[in-house]
Order: C-alpha cells, then sequence, then structure tokens
C-alpha cells in the first residue's frame, strides 16, 4: 500500500487479556493527527468565544443571508452582518435571562434552517444556556419527548410549528414556559398557551424584553454547550451531551484537516446552509463558518424581514 492511501496510523498496540482488564486491540488514530491529538487554546471557553471575535474582526461583513421566493421570482439575498448578529444574539440572551433562563438551564430551538436558528444558538451561548435541537421525524410525540426528557423551559419555534408546540404543551406545560416564534404569533395562539401557563412572544416581542447592557456569565469548557436527541436503534429518543471543549474541538479539528489537505476558509467564502441544523454535523459546519468569518446563506426566511437591530 503506497503511502498516499494510508489514512490511519497505529498509536497503541493491543494488549492480551489479564486478571483484572479483558483483552483490547490496537489503537488507530486520523493520519493527519498522528502525532498528537488537537489541544484547544487556554483562551477558548465556550463556542460563543468564535461569534464574538469574529464579530470584532468583521463588524461589517455579512454573516446571515435569506434568500426568499415571491410567486414566481426568486429574490436576492438580504444580509445582516456579523455586528448586527452579535448585537441581536446579546439582546436575545438578555431576553432570555429576564424570563428567568439561567445558565446550565436548556432552550429548545425547532425549525428549518434559517437566521433566527442560528441568532438563538448563539443567544444560549453567550448566556450559557445549553440549546436542544428538537425536531419531529423521530415521531409524532419525538418533540413532547424531548422537552419534557431535557427540562426544556424556553423554546424558539418555527412560525409554522407553534401550532404542534401548542398541541403538546399541556403535556409539557411543568417545564415549558416560554415560546418565542421565529416571525409572528397570533393573539389566539398567545392566550392558548397561557391557559397553559406558558407566555407566548412573537420574535420582535421578545426583543424588546432584551437590552444591549450588563455583563455575560462566565463560560467553561466543561459546560454542556447542546444535548442531541438520536433515535438510537429502539425505544424512546437517546439525549446524547456534548460540551463545550468537544463541540470546539471538531470545529477547530475542521480548520486543521483543511489546512493540511485543501486550504482553511476565509471571511470572502460563502456557504449554503442546507442540511439540518437539528442534527449536529451542520452545527459544528456553520460555526467553523462563522469562527473563519465567512458568510452563510440560506435559501428562505419565516418572517418578512430580519429586523435584527435596533
Amino acid at each position: 500500500m503506497g503511502d498516499e492511501e494510508v489514512y490511519s496510523v497505529k498509536v497503541e498496540e493491543g494488549r492480551a487479556a489479564t486478571h483484572d482488564k479483558p483483552s483490547a486491540g490496537p489503537v488507530y488514530r486520523c493520519i493527519y493527527a498522528k502525532d498528537s491529538l488537537l489541544h484547544l487554546p487556554s483562551n477558548l471557553d465556550s463556542p460563543w468565544h468564535f461569534f464574538r471575535d469574529s464579530a470584532s474582526k468583521y463588524p461589517s461583513k455579512p454573516m446571515l443571508g435569506r434568500r426568499q421566493k415571491s410567486e414566481s421570482e426568486v429574490d436576492p439575498y438580504k444580509w445582516v452582518t456579523y455586528q448586527e448578529a452579535y448585537e441581536t444574539a446579546i439582546r436575545i440572551g438578555s431576553a432570555m435571562s429576564s424570563r428567568g433562563v439561567n445558565p446550565g438551564d436548556h432552550c429548545g430551538i425547532y425549525g428549518i434552517n434559517c437566521p433566527e436558528w442560528i441568532i438563538a444558538m448563539e443567544a444560549c451561548n453567550s448566556h450559557s444556556v445549553t440549546y436542544v435541537p428538537l425536531y419531529d421525524t423521530l415521531g409524532p410525540n419525538a418533540v413532547e419527548f424531548i422537552i419534557n426528557h431535557a427540562q426544556v423551559s424556553i423554546a424558539f419555534v418555527q412560525e409554522n410549528k407553534i401550532p404542534s408546540i401548542l398541541s403538546c404543551l399541556g403535556q409539557c406545560s411543568s417545564n415549558l414556559k416560554t415560546i418565542v416564534s421565529f416571525g409572528n404569533v397570533s393573539t389566539a395562539q398567545k392566550k392558548e398557551a397561557e391557559e397553559l401557563g406558558a407566555y407566548c412572544f412573537s420574535w420582535e416581542e421578545f426583543l424588546q424584553l432584551g437590552n444591549l447592557d450588563g455583563d455575560l456569565p462566565p463560560k467553561k469548557k466543561t459546560d454542556i454547550c447542546t444535548i442531541m436527541y438520536t433515535s438510537g436503534t429502539t425505544g424512546e429518543p437517546k439525549g446524547v451531551i456534548i460540551k463545550n471543549e468537544a463541540f470546539m474541538a471538531e470545529v477547530l479539528s475542521i480548520d486543521q484537516v483543511l489546512d493540511l489537505t485543501d486550504k482553511p476558509a476565509s471571511e470572502d467564502d460563502v456557504y449554503f446552509s442546507f442540511l439540518p441544523l437539528a442534527h449536529v454535523y451542520d452545527q459544528i459546519m456553520e460555526t467553523y463558518c462563522i469562527y473563519r468569518g465567512a458568510s452563510i446563506g440560506f435559501w428562505q426566511g419565516v418572517s418578512e424581514g430580519f429586523n435584527f437591530h435596533h
């Protein structure tokens, strides 16, 4: 086998069984990590720091773009800058705090890929809140199960998914107290939520609850970044805990591999978001783009415009 065909390297020999331990085969590692595994820089404690640093370096650079289709025509992308998105995430995080959501609490995000999904994710990162993607491809009761199992107290929800959330709210009301639409919410939906002990806000209304003042809570590498639910093989969905350090290591590993095999992304690149953000792979890829100051485009939106920055 030629060197160009070798993709892994043995870093530990196998061992025979002993009285205390079972036998084990040899340990192999990716060829690009043959000398050592990646070590996180000491100044990085949370994926929030990727976003914060890029907003500082590229404040006027387009970050999140939405392209909508009107009748038979496709509109051009409309963009918000890193600075606008950063300030919106700060305000959303502040609004979450005003609703009693504290560091370590769990926040659901339920909907298609869109700028609001990323902003909600970053707002959670800003306040050390664990975000939990919600999705219904695991079955009709999966969303209800995940909300209760993960003890989700606040959820950001695509506008046309609000009825689905309200339909299971009676079984989730002991946990879920705040629902925020990516777009608008009707008076009837607000009333229905309140009758079940929760409050429902439009994106704009929720923004008004937050501000840009105040210190952000401290962050640690060992904080839980996200809980990703999967169907596993049988039974109810299984929650996989991913800490800040693991999430950041994956982002930086992508950068390392691209540096060794091709070239890393840059602020001149644009990423087309179509893989589902409810899965961790696209969260990692979009966070990598944010780390590199690249732009992220979405095919369609869920509201008439961004209105992120006031």
